[in-house]
Parts: C-alpha cells; sequence; structure tokens
C-alpha cells in the first residue's frame, strides 16, 4: 500500500519525507535492540543499521500510519547472537505519526518465530521540495 507523494509529505501532521534516526526494543522470548537510520519517501522505506538493511513501503491516514519491511543481514557478526541473524525478516507495523516523530508497534516473523517491536522514529533531515 503506497500513497501518492501528495498526500505523505507536508507539514501538516502528516509523515515528512526524509532522514529519520530510528531506536528499535524488541521483546518476548527474542529479546534485542537496535538503532539506526531510516529514509522514508513518498511511501517507500529504506534504511539500516551496522548489521541490516530495511525496505518497505507505508501508508498514511487521519494521524495513523501502518506498513511492512523485509530485513536482511549485509554484515557477519562473529560472537554475536542476533535476533535477525542470518534471516530474511518480514515486518509489519502501525503507529502515530505527529510533527516529524513517530511511535510505531509491530510483529518480525523470525522463521517461525513471531517477535513484537516496538520503535521512535525521529526526523533528522527532511527532503526540501
Amino acid at each position: 500500500m503506497v500513497e501518492s507523494p501528495d498526500s505523505v509529505v507536508d507539514a501538516e501532521g502528516r509523515v515528512s519525507d526524509g532522514l529519520y534516526s530510528i531506536a528499535i526494543e524488541m521483546s518476548g522470548a527474542r529479546r534485542g535492540h537496535a538503532t539506526g537510520i531510516v529514509m522514508l519517501e513518498a511511501g517507500r522505506i529504506m534504511g539500516g543499521d551496522s548489521f541490516f538493511y530495511y525496505t518497505g513501503s507505508y501508508s498514511f491516514s487521519r494521524g495513523k500510519w501502518r506498513g511492512e519491511m523485509i530485513v536482511l543481514q549485509h554484515t557477519e557478526a562473529p560472537g554475536l547472537n542476533l535476533v535477525f541473524g542470518g534471516r530474511e525478516v518480514g515486518c509489519g507495523f502501525t503507529g502515530t505519526y505527529s510533527a516529524g516523530a513517530a511511535d510505531i508497534d509491530g510483529t518480525a516473523l523470525v522463521g517461525q518465530t513471531s517477535v513484537p517491536f516496538r520503535a521512535h522514529l525521529t526526523l533528522q533531515v527532511p527532503i526540501e521540495r
């Protein structure tokens, strides 16, 4: 679900295109955390952290947004037990967005295990049009 660029980009409480920092906390049986960057642009998500990259899409309506991402590992992590290590992981999320910040709740499917997560995004650099 990708909305047109006009519906996701403006300063009126809609998702602003730009570069965001992201902080993620995973809970449940497979706990973990990550920080990274995410580019949101016209309904597309692209980003990553030290070990993984993320791609996906989102939609926005009435202060709420939802989306889906695929997470893939790009760098080996010898000696570390990464929650998503070595797998293609599908994630779905919903949340709120306001004034350059977002809070989301989601679920990642790691093999046959569902891993709940929460994340906070903060706009760092808007895309000027």
